[in-house]
């Protein structure tokens, strides 16, 4: 009898998590892509299997090389890889979120301090 350690899994690309689900994930050039997190290691494997049917990656990199390619192409799309320039758009974005929030907090205080300019406005 072998003893599993957790997050070990007998399905490449899949890992148990803690709360006993099970994620799966593929390497894509030097990224990770994280596939999702499903309640048996068997739906987490499959979803790899999808994913390497889609990268093209040999049969004997699958966790069932059986199944066929048509069945890994009816499943949905793979999630987006994020990019350096999506990254940076997000920080953008961040920074203007966080502008605004500052704004915001700026406009209450200034609500505090001078409440008849606010009374005037109106």
């Amino acid at each position: 009898m072998s003893i599993r350690h957790l997050g070990a899994s007998d399905f490449r690309g899949v890992r148990e998590r803690r709360s006993g689900a099970f994620s799966s994930e593929i390497c894509f050039g030097e990224k990770r892509l994280i596939l999702g997190t499903f309640d048996t290691a068997e739906e987490a494997a499959r979803a790899h299997d999808a994913a390497a049917w889609r990268l093209l990656r040999p049969r004997g990199e699958m966790n069932f090389p059986d199944v066929s390619s048509q069945r890994a192409q009816d499943l949905p799309p793979l999630p987006r890889l994020f990019t350096d320039e999506d990254r940076r758009v997000h920080r953008r974005r961040q920074r203007r979120l966080a502008i605004a929030e500052m704004d915001v907090e700026a406009m209450m205080v200034w609500r505090e301090r001078f409440p008849r300019d606010i009374v005037d406005e109106r």
